[in-house]
């Protein structure tokens, strides 16, 4: 019964990422905390989201440009390694208030003004760093990235897609830390094994949705979600 729900939990919030570029982990916690542990369903949760990063990517155009990807990743990288730093030797509460206050202001910010946040390489590189230290120090980078995303790239598809290829990559380099800790319990496998067959026949056909939603829509949902978020961690 536990696992019936968590695939259905799942095939729905993820099929929610894979239209919008985010939020699948976040409503999965929000939703299921109450029957698994967090640490579990945090796990857990590598499985679904390199289901929707392969699926998405190999179902929609080729838009993203490696290069430019790589350039992200790498100054995300730079921010992990200083998130890891920050969380070991620094109180995280301050950068904590100061990473709600930046994702709050930019979600209200893309909700009031859609269309006219533009970003320069600078400050790019900067919420490009900013992701992977959030994603260091409390597992969230979505509403940092997308951010990016939206101030960057001009249509909702390069915006998806390179959600999708940067949360790809983080998450890739976060199961080989949970194999090289042997972090993937016997439990935890069968739910993965379980689960996941259906999760990619759904996420297989929910991909399709995203083409069906306008681009004034998209970014209005994404602009609300990156707003809730920052909300969401002053009381995280």
């Amino acid at each position: 019964m536990a696992l019936m729900l968590l695939t259905l939990v799942c095939i729905l919030t993820y099929s929610f990422e894979i239209v919008f570029g985010l939020a699948g982990t976040i409503l999965l916690l929000t939703i299921l905390t109450w029957l698994y542990e967090a640490k579990t369903l945090v796990i857990y949760s590598t499985l679904p989201q390199l289901l929707v990063g392969v699926i998405g990517l190999a179902r929609s155009p080729r838009t993203v440009q490696w290069t430019v990807l790589a350039g992200m990743i790498g100054f995300a990288a730079l921010g992990g390694v200083a998130g890891l730093y920050f969380f070991y030797r620094a109180p995280a509460g301050l950068f904590q208030l100061l990473l709600a206050a930046v994702i709050t202001l930019s979600g209200l910010w893309l909700v009031l003004a859609p269309g006219r946040f533009r970003l320069t390489t600078p400050w790019a590189r900067v919420l490009d760093t900013l992701a992977g230290l959030s994603q260091a120090l409390f597992g969230i980078s979505g509403p940092v990235a997308m951010t990016r995303m939206l101030a960057t790239f001009p249509d909702k598809t390069t915006v998806r897609n390179y959600a999708l290829a940067f949360f790809l990559a983080l998450n890739l380099l976060r199961v080989a830390g949970y194999v090289l800790n042997d972090t993937f319990t016997p439990d935890i496998a069968q739910m993965m094994l379980v689960s996941g067959p259906f999760i990619a026949v759904a996420l297989w056909f929910s991909n399709h949705l995203h083409f069906r939603v306008n681009e004034r829509r998209f970014r209005q949902v994404v602009a609300w979600v990156i707003l809730a978020g920052g909300v969401t961690l002053f009381f995280r």
